[in-house]
């Protein structure tokens, strides 16, 4: 029957809105900002948003029927870091929060947040960051000993740094440098995972438009912890379904493009249910949607969290083709509103 819900997708409002994500600092722990823009754009679109004691965000579109009931879910929390400690020349040494390669964000522009509501721009460095004075800075090995923060203040001495009011466990967030192209393009930090908010939230609109009530209910799942390991850990009680909607890696033997809307078979946490993903497989043929089926054996999603949490559900994972993941990030936003419509289609399956 072709592709019948992608041209009635807003893919403006999605990439407005992503870009509104990306701009909003959120590494895991740190989601306050973030969740309170998720709160007012679901409220402006007239869903009321449940926060969990955890932070999470649960968006639920009430079906025609009780029981089983379906959940998406994304996260908004990001790579980024904590002040680990205050160097004596008034440097930060920092802990990463999440798993990335210490070279990604080497000559980064980052925020420091401190406690008191302050903010303070800096700079990630190696600790020898010139050839033109150290010999060995090219072979220096990147890791977390061997980086600090340059902070882009007058500090000199720890006690300088310590007056600003930075501390240990401050939150450190890097620059996204978001970029979107006319010709579709989007490039930025942190397009894993808010790509697949914004197009969970293309669906949402979507839904509220054309005035559509599903005849399950759905749950629409934000989380905050998913880059650390049990973003989804606990899912509600009504749930049968599960589908994460994460990014979609690229490259070695994998198959996805960055105009692609992932399949994810399996990953590091085993196979997912398959019926779900013989299901998304085949409504992305009868739509015409551009996808590819991987398998991604050092990934793990909040399908994975919720799985490992004792939950008793099927699970499936679906993104967008994201490039270069954990680094300088790229897709395309084709890949983004496909994932809306095959999210879309997996609900109509049983909408009126």
């Amino acid at each position: 029957m072709g592709n019948m819900l992608s041209p009635k997708l807003d893919r403006m409002y999605m990439l407005d809105w992503l870009k509104q994500l990306l701009e909003t600092p959120s590494p895991s722990g740190f989601c306050m900002s973030i969740m309170g823009l998720i709160e007012r754009e679901a409220g402006r679109l007239g869903y009321p948003v449940e926060r969990t004691p955890k932070g999470n965000g649960i968006i639920t579109i009430p079906g025609k029927k009780s029981g089983e009931a379906i959940a998406l879910t994304a996260h908004v929390d990001t790579l980024g870091a904590m002040v680990r400690s205050i160097k004596g020349d008034g440097s930060i040494r920092f802990s990463p929060i999440g798993g990335y390669a210490m070279q990604t964000v080497e000559g980064e522009y980052c925020t420091i947040h401190t406690r008191d509501g302050s903010q303070y721009e800096g700079t990630v460095l190696s600790t020898k960051p010139s050839v033109h004075v150290y010999a060995d800075a090219r072979e220096w090995k990147r890791d977390e000993a061997n980086m600090h923060i340059r902070i882009d203040e007058m500090v000199e001495s720890k006690a300088d740094t310590e007056k600003l009011g930075i501390a240990p466990g401050d939150f450190i967030s890097w620059d996204p440098r978001v970029r979107m192209f006319p010709n579709g393009w989007v490039k930025s930090r942190h397009l894993d995972d808010k790509a697949s908010v914004a197009a969970l939230f293309g669906m949402l609109e979507w839904l509220k438009r054309e005035r559509r009530t599903p005849e399950r209910t759905v749950h629409m799942i934000i989380s905050t912890y998913e880059e650390v390991g049990h973003g989804n850990a606990f899912v509600p009680a009504d749930i049968t379904e599960l589908i994460a909607v994460d990014m979609g890696a690229i490259g070695d033997d994998l198959s996805t493009t960055e105009h692609d809307v992932s399949i994810c078979a399996k990953d590091s946490s085993g196979p997912y249910d398959y019926g779900m993903t013989t299901k998304l497989i085949d409504l992305a043929k009868r739509e015409s949607i551009p996808f590819a089926v991987d398998i991604y054996p050092f990934y793990g999603s909040d399908a994975s969290a919720a799985l490992r949490g004792g939950s008793n559900i099927r699970a499936a994972l679906v993104g967008p083709g994201v490039h270069a993941s954990h680094g300088m990030e790229r897709t395309h936003a084709d890949a983004i509103v496909s994932t809306a419509a095959l999210l879309l289609a997996y609900i109509v399956e049983v909408i009126e």
